[in-house]
């Protein structure tokens, strides 16, 4: 017994060195983990379980490239899989692509979120006497890395799913992150994209470099695909731990309380001189957020992508919220194609784990040109409708300025949307259009025509705030608006609001699924 346990000790620590040292020094040279390493920095200390590490150990590719198991992350079991670079690649054959399924499917069974760790070209090019043996597409099992989607679909809203991009992933390898709920890239480090720049090159002569085609400030920036930048692998790690500490472990429980010493009755008093009151000024969003959240901790998603709209997770009362605001200071706050993205990919997300959600609201409405209609705002728009229409968690929404327009909608505010309790600040405007416009828009034939245009107009224009801008006047013709709060007592307002909320009954709706417009 002992020599056959001496034997097993010996295979399996050859195993854990997967393509051998040269290719682990190989990786540690472009600055790279190896995938056992990105895991134990990852996990808690020691409580990762591999599986499956000896598959295709004799054949010379221990894990077949891949290493798959469980462990747990402040406390938290998890499912996870590193692609293993040394190894073939990290392409992906037939038996990485069991591994690849089976984890998922397990992670989706046991109720846990999934973690995945992605460095693979893709599907793996087989020499046509391996065919069927090795290849992907020639297999007739049907859980394999070429129908990973699938259970990646099955999953969803289901249990959290998390995805890194370590190096370079191409064709096949990127839609699988693609359905998955978040995606951190590493600057300068991660590329992702379907066609690489060789196949681009030979295809139709253009030249273009990873970084261009597919880095981390493209996907972040520019395409929205990805979700965090982050500048090393270690601070993707401690990263992807800051926002799971936010999320539930399934769609069935909800995320767990955090205790603090926040007081959740504290008054916000910088508030009242934060935020301008004229509407036409900008201020920072963030710094709003910061004094509403306990101890002003605030996990931002695609911070750098749609800027006009900031969306993320916080607590209040130690309890997970998810906030969609707009930011004055980006496109003076205006909705837009790519904000629209943004907004109703994480409102769905926070409906589906039981996440309360809370609207802050000062936006001058849709972003007119060409250029928004031309790229279909109609359609994208129509999005953010649908994801608040069809929310049931807690929604609560405080109307700090102003909302014109069809943004009213876009933002939740009018009645109808499912919005549990609205609140507004004296400095509140509700309206189809500014003052400044609407009196350009109704009295422009007078304005020409009268003696002092500017008295005029300035008359016309403090009886159209008087009727549409006055919060005290909203607050005496409109039920849909619970109170008018002094900004210091924002904070107080949303622990009590969130706690009545807490009990709230979803409802179902009839049907299979609805048919958001995509």
């Amino acid at each position: 017994m002992q020599e056959k346990i001496k034997r097993l000790r010996e295979v399996k620590a050859a195993a854990a060195l997967g393509g051998g040292q040269a290719k682990i020094d190989k990786e540690h040279a472009k600055g790279n983990l190896t995938a056992r390493e990105r895991i134990a920095a990852l996990l808690d200390e020691g409580s990762f379980v591999e599986f499956n590490r000896l598959i295709k150990y004799r054949e010379g590719a221990p894990g077949d490239g891949i290493v798959t198991g469980h462990g747990t992350i402040a406390g938290r079991e998890v499912c996870l899989y590193a692609q293993d670079a040394t190894v073939l690649g990290g392409s992906q054959g037939y038996m990485h692509g069991r591994k690849l399924y089976k984890i998922h499917e397990l992670a989706m069974n046991m109720g846990v979120p999934i973690i995945a760790l992605n460095n693979s070209p893709g599907a793996r090019v087989v020499r046509p006497e391996l065919a069927g043996s090795d290849d992907p597409y020639r297999v007739s099992d049907e859980k394999h890395a070429g129908v990973v989607f699938y259970v990646n679909t099955l999953s969803s809203g289901v249990i959290p799913q998390i995805a890194a991009i370590l190096g370079n992933c191409t064709g096949g390898s990127v839609y699988s992150p693609a359905l998955m709920d978040f995606i951190f890239m590493v600057d300068k480090q991660s590329h992702m994209f379907i066609t690489g720049p060789k196949v681009i090159k030979s295809v139709t002569g253009e030249e273009v470099s990873m970084a261009e085609l597919g880095g981390a400030d493209v996907h972040c920036g520019k395409t929205g695909v990805a979700d965090f930048k982050v500048k090393s692998e270690l601070d993707c790690f401690a990263e992807i731990r800051r926002l799971l500490d936010f999320l539930p472990d399934n769609w069935q429980k909800p995320a767990a309380r955090r205790e603090n010493e926040d007081d959740p009755e504290r008054l916000a008093d910088r508030l009242n001189d934060l935020v301008p009151a004229r509407t036409t000024r900008a201020y920072d969003m963030h710094k709003v957020i910061a004094e509403l959240v306990d101890m002003g901790d605030f996990c931002e998603v695609k911070a750098g992508f749609a800027g006009e709209i900031i969306v993320g997770f916080a607590r209040i009362d130690g309890y997970t919220v998810g906030i969609v605001a707009n930011q004055p200071l980006v496109k003076a706050g205006c909705m837009t194609v790519e904000s629209s993205l943004k907004q109703a990919r994480f409102i769905r997300f926070c409906d589906c784990f039981n996440i309360p959600l809370v609207l802050l609201v000062d936006t001058p409405g849709y972003l007119p040109g060409r250029d928004q209609e031309h790229a279909g705002i109609i359609t994208h728009g129509a999005k953010v409708l649908y994801a608040l229409s069809e929310a049931t968690v807690p929604k609560v929404a405080v109307l700090m300025r102003k909302v014109y327009g069809g943004a009213a909608l876009g933002m939740g505010v009018l009645p109808g949307f499912g919005t549990d309790l609205i609140f507004a600040w004296p400095t509140a405007e509700i309206g189809a259009m500014g003052a400044e416009q609407a009196v350009g828009l109704f009295y422009g034939k007078e304005l020409k025509e009268a003696g002092e245009p500017e008295q005029f107009k300035a008359e016309k224009v403090a009886q159209y705030r008087e009727l549409y801008a006055d919060s005290l006047s909203l607050a005496s013709q409109v039920t849909y608006v619970q109170d008018i709060i002094e900004p210091r007592e924002t904070r107080r307002c949303l622990t009590r609001s969130l706690r009545l909320l807490r009990g709230k009954e979803r409802r179902r709706r009839p049907g299979h699924h609805g048919n958001i417009p995509l």
